[in-house]
């Protein structure tokens, strides 16, 4: 048995064949997961390549910190769908494949002749997914769409004003991350489909519709009752004093949260006039009073150092934690005990650093290898793919595509 048979047999993906011709991070993300799955990611990349193979710090140009980060267990194509001969080739690999998925605008995928339809017509067993800013025959459809736009438009930094009093986006690229998450569980739920009825199918993920979806799942609040309850907005998740309490010393992240975690607070800190309070009891009464509840416990907290209070809510169950800074990740106790970040080499013996996918499958082991190069795997696919080895040659020389010299460092 080969050692590529060996991974599929024991990996979940294995035997899927993917060819992603996603960038940045909203689908590279997703991908990234579908290969850490155990599916074969043949990233298809223009000559100039992802973007982000040069956002960041790096060892190696074209490897840099944002694209090592949603790359791993991957392939590199590079071919210049300009060229008649490029994209007969990329048709050539997409003949082959479970899933095809882009995140570039439908419009320019048209004009290549890369639409669902055409391609569905070719390999009906494909599962299309189209990675786009917005939902097809909307306002905006085939505008372009970056995690800030998203983030703006979605509502994020409105909730930020809300809370802070000032507009910002989050300091994460949350809706590219979110939005990923959800291609991902979206292509697996046609490959499930595909294995009940044969065939495969167009998948559309939008990314502000998807965004606005994941934001106003508590945020719709009163208005999935219209006529009855006009708010708008969680109020415990918006209150300016949903934050880290500050202790004498520090501060703690503290999170009573049921009856009987704010009754034991008020009793064990000695305040039996707040667990008292009407205010306070319930549920209902706490969200109508959220912002009181929150500055008075934060009065409370004030007065003990941030290991007293770690103490206390472990003796009175309370969901308490202290602050990690990122500096603090890699030296936390649990993120170490489960071997959370991982280290890999390349040829030339330098160290990179992963986290590792955080799921952990009984059944299903796919053992992380290096983001690829740009181009290094063009020759060796394009040939086990069936294009001949004189047009393989050919591409090559005449810059149709491109493979990367193993040992450069440009």
């Amino acid at each position: 048995m080969s050692k590529q048979t060996q991974t599929q047999a024991k990996s979940a993906l294995g035997g899927i064949k993917i060819i992603d011709m996603t960038s940045v991070l909203f689908g590279p993300y997703a991908s990234q997961t579908l290969a850490d799955y155990g599916a074969e990611v043949i990233k298809v990349e223009a000559p100039e390549g992802d973007s982000t193979r040069y956002t960041g710090a790096h060892h190696e140009q074209g490897l840099s910190a944002i694209f090592l980060g949603v790359n791993r267990n991957k392939k590199s194509v590079c071919l210049d769908l300009k060229q008649p001969d490029a994209l007969a080739a990329l048709l050539t690999l997409i003949d082959q494949a479970d899933v095809f998925m882009h995140s570039v605008r439908p419009q320019k995928m048209a004009a290549l002749g890369l639409d669902h339809e055409t391609l569905l017509a070719r390999n009906p067993k494909l599962v299309y997914a189209g990675l786009h800013g917005f939902g097809n025959g909307g306002a905006y459809a085939g505008q372009p769409a970056y995690d800030d736009v998203i983030q703006g438009l979605s509502g994020v930094a409105d909730l930020m004003t809300r809370q802070g009093g000032t507009p910002r986006y989050l300091p994460t690229v949350a809706a590219d991350k979110t939005c990923g998450m959800v291609a991902t569980h979206a292509i697996l739920a046609a490959l499930f489909q595909r294995e009940r009825s044969g065939e495969g199918q167009f998948i559309e993920i939008p990314m502000f519709e998807t965004m606005t979806g994941f934001v106003m799942v508590e945020h719709f609040y009163g208005h999935h009752l219209p006529g009855l309850c006009d708010e708008i907005g969680y109020p415990r998740a918006l209150t300016p004093w949903r934050k880290p309490y500050q202790t004498s010393d520090g501060y703690i992240c503290m999170m009573p949260y049921t009856d009987k975690h704010w009754a034991n607070f008020f009793t064990g800190t000695g305040s039996l006039e707040l667990a008292a309070d009407d205010r306070f009891k319930t549920m209902s009464m706490r969200t109508q009073h959220i912002a009181a509840l929150y500055e008075t416990a934060g009065r409370i907290v004030a007065d003990k150092k941030t290991a007293f209070w770690l103490a206390f809510c472990d003796q009175y169950e309370i969901p308490a934690a202290p602050i990690n800074r990122l500096e603090d990740l890699e030296s936390d106790p649990h993120l170490k005990s489960v071997d959370f970040f991982q280290d890999l080499q390349d040829e030339q013996g330098r160290t990179y650093r992963f986290t590792r996918h955080p799921v952990r499958m009984q059944k299903s082991q796919v053992e992380p290898i290096m983001p690829p190069r740009l181009g290094a795997d063009t020759r060796e696919t394009l040939l086990a793919a069936g294009v001949p080895l004189t047009a393989v040659e050919s591409l090559l020389q005449s810059g149709a595509a491109k493979q990367h010299a193993m040992g450069s460092t440009k």
